[in-house]
C-alpha cells in the first residue's frame, strides 16, 4: 500500500516505522512532543482535534467510559483514535472525577465535548482543573458555543452550519443546499479551530501567561471559513444564492463534468492564460468559449458536450502536467493511487489499515507513523502510573477505574481489576 514502509524517509528524517500497538507517540518526534494532552472521550470534533495533536506529537490520553462503545466497530478502525492512549474511568464516580484532575494536575491541555454545564457538574470543569493547575490550557468543543439561547440544546454538523449561512451557499441553482458530509462543520469550523485556539493558548503559555479556557464552537468557526466569500458579498461580487457565483458552480469553468463512462472531471480553469490552456486542450475554440456571463448557460453546454467524448481517464491524460487546471474526480478508494499523492505519501498504512498520513509536515521536527488506534482501556493502569494519579491500586480494585487487555483480530476482551 501507499507508504507502508517510508512515510517520512525522504525530506522528513526518520521515525516512519509503524507502531504495532497504540501507545501515542513512542518515539517522541514532532514539533509537539513533550506536550501532554488530556481528552475526554466524545465523537467528531474533539476527537479529531486529540488526532491532530497527537499526530504532530503530543502524548494524549483519552479517557474513555469504562462500559462506552465504540461508534466504528471495536475500535480498530476508529482513527480519530490512533496515536493515543487510552484509560478507562467512570466520572460519575467522585473518585474517577478526582483521578481525572490527577491527570489534568501533570497536563498542558485538556479538551472536552460535552454540553455546556456537564464538566462542571462531573467535577473537571475548568475551574476545578485550574485549581490544581493553573497553566492548563482548558479546550471546550461544541456546536452553538457554551453561551447563548442554543447553548444547551442538542445538535449536529447540518444544523450548525445551516444557520451560518454557508449550508445554503452550496450547490446548484434551483436544487436544495448540497451537504459537504460533515467535514465544514465538525472537522474544519469545529475541530480544526479548537485545536488552533490550543495552540494559541499554549504559545501564551509558554511566554509566561495563565493557562485560560479556550470556546470552539462550529458556528463560530464555519462563519469564521466563510469570510471570503462575506467579503464578495459586502463588495457586491457575490449574489446571496446558490449556483449564481464564480465559484460555486455558476460559472461553467469552475465547475464539474461528466466524461463518457460516467466519470467526472474537476474543471478550475478561473485565470484567462489558464483558460486557454483549457480550451487548446479540450479542443473547443477560442472564439466559442467566450466568458462573457451573458453566454454562461451557451458556454457550459458546449463544455459538457467536448467532455461526453472522451472518458475520465483519457482526459485525466490529456490535462496531465498542464497549466489547465484540470483533475479527475477520484473515490476515496483511487485517491492513493494517485501519482502527486503517491509521491507525497499522503496515505499511510498502519497494521493493514490504509489512512491520510498526518499534516502538515515539519522539516527539523518530522511526525511519526502515526500509532494504531487505542483500544478503550488499554492503557489505564500503566498512564495512571506514570502520570502520578493517586491510590491507583485501589480505583483498579475498585473498578472505579479498568485495565482492559484486547488482542487485535479477535472479538474478545478480559477486564483486570489488578496486576
Amino acid at each position: 500500500m501507499v507508504g507502508e514502509t517510508n512515510f517520512g524517509r525522504e525530506g522528513r528524517g526518520d521515525g516512519g516505522a509503524a507502531v504495532p500497538g497504540g501507545g501515542g507517540n513512542p518515539t517522541g518526534t514532532g514539533p509537539l512532543a513533550g506536550v501532554r494532552v488530556v481528552e475526554l472521550a466524545g465523537i467528531g470534533p474533539a476527537p479529531f482535534c486529540g488526532m491532530l495533536l497527537a499526530d504532530l506529537g503530543a502524548e494524549v490520553v483519552r479517557v474513555d467510559r469504562p462500559d462506552g462503545a465504540h461508534l466504528i466497530d471495536d475500535g480498530r478502525h476508529d482513527l480519530l483514535g490512533r496515536g493515543k492512549r487510552s484509560v478507562a474511568i467512570d466520572l460519575k464516580d467522585p473518585r474517577g472525577a478526582a483521578a481525572v484532575r490527577d491527570l489534568a494536575a501533570t497536563a498542558d491541555v485538556l479538551i472536552e465535548g460535552f454540553r455546556p454545564g456537564v464538566a462542571e457538574r462531573l467535577g473537571v470543569g475548568p475551574a476545578d482543573c485550574a485549581a490544581r493547575n493553573p497553566a492548563l490550557v482548558y479546550g471546550r468543543m461544541t456546536g452553538w458555543g457554551q453561551d447563548g439561547p442554543l447553548a444547551h440544546t442538542a445538535g449536529h454538523d447540518i444544523g450548525y452550519i445551516a444557520v451560518t449561512g454557508v449550508l445554503h451557499s452550496i450547490g446548484r441553482a434551483g436544487s436544495p443546499p448540497s451537504i459537504p458530509l460533515n467535514l465544514l462543520g465538525d472537522f474544519g469550523g469545529g475541530g480544526m479551530y479548537l485545536a488552533v485556539g490550543v495552540l494559541a493558548a499554549l504559545l501564551r503559555v509558554a511566554r509566561g501567561g495563565a493557562g485560560q479556557v479556550v470556546d470552539a464552537a462550529i458556528v463560530d468557526g464555519t462563519t469564521h471559513l466563510a469570510t471570503f466569500v462575506h467579503a464578495m458579498l459586502a463588495a457586491g461580487r457575490w449574489r446571496d444564492e446558490r449556483g449564481a457565483n464564480l465559484l460555486d458552480s455558476g460559472a461553467p469553468y469552475y465547475e464539474v463534468y461528466e466524461a463518457s463512462d460516467g466519470g467526472y472531471l474537476a474543471v478550475g480553469a478561473l485565470e484567462p492564460k489558464f483558460y486557454a490552456e483549457f480550451l487548446r486542450l479540450l479542443g473547443v475554440p477560442p472564439e466559442v468559449g467566450a466568458r462573457e456571463p451573458d453566454r454562461w448557460p451557451e458556454l457550459r453546454e458546449t463544455l459538457a458536450a467536448a467532455f461526453r467524448t472522451r472518458t475520465r481517464d483519457a482526459w485525466a491524460t490529456v490535462f496531465a502536467d498542464s497549466d489547465a487546471c484540470v483533475a479527475p474526480v477520484l473515490s476515496l478508494r483511487e485517491a492513493a493511487a494517485h501519482q502527486q499523492l503517491a509521491a507525497r505519501r499522503t496515505f499511510v498504512t498502519v497494521d493493514g489499515v490504509q489512512q491520510p498520513a498526518p499534516a502538515p509536515r515539519f522539516a527539523g521536527t518530522p511526525a511519526a507513523m502515526p500509532g494504531r488506534p487505542a483500544l478503550r482501556g488499554e492503557h489505564t493502569e500503566e498512564v495512571l502510573l506514570e502520570w502520578g494519579v493517586a491510590n491507583t491500586a485501589n480505583l483498579l480494585a475498585s473498578r472505579v477505574v479498568v485495565q482492559r487487555q484486547e488482542h487485535v483480530g479477535e472479538q474478545v476482551a478480559v477486564d483486570t481489576a489488578s496486576r
